[in-house]
């Protein structure tokens, strides 16, 4: 199954990642301590299009860790952004969302507010290296806006 890659055209964008996912996980264990120890898991992801592309939804699992996760991504038409929302399937909470677009090259960054530890933080999503049969995104932390942002978990998706 190929999908076209993102174009930053907004509807679509997304398609890329339909289908099914083996997921390598690298997560940092203590983020924004100034840690350098990275934990690495494996994960399954399954991705759906829905709204004729103007919307899909994700679940992943990681059973090495014992929980599921969902992320459902919303475009916006009037605003020409995604949002993306996370819920961790241990508490079922969703978290705030962060939101972006993707560029022309493809390259896709969203941002937006979370907590971290009781505290306020800046939080970046970044998909870069996107192909028909692999993707990469990562996770930044930020208490200082920009220019101070911690990657603190990268997954590569391979088909």
């Amino acid at each position: 199954m190929t999908h076209a890659m993102p174009t930053g055209a907004g509807v679509g964008d997304f398609d890329f990642l339909l289908g099914s996912w083996e997921v390598r996980n690298r997560r940092l264990s203590t983020p924004l301590t100034g840690g350098d120890d990275w934990d690495e898991f494996p994960a399954t992801s399954e991705c759906q299009r829905l709204f004729g592309g103007a919307a899909n939804l994700d679940e992943i699992t990681f059973p090495s860790k014992g929980f599921t996760a969902l992320t459902l991504r919303l475009y916006e038409p009037e605003s020409r952004d995604w949002s993306l929302n996370w819920v961790n399937g241990r508490d079922g909470r969703l978290t705030p969302p962060v939101t972006g677009r993707f560029g022309a090259d493809g390259r896709g960054e969203f941002h937006g507010e979370d907590l971290h530890d009781g505290g306020r933080i800046r939080c970046r999503f970044i998909w870069s290296n996107i192909t028909p049969t692999s993707a990469r995104w990562e996770q930044a932390y930020s208490t200082d806006g920009q220019p101070g942002w911690e990657t603190n978990w990268i997954m590569d998706f391979s088909r």
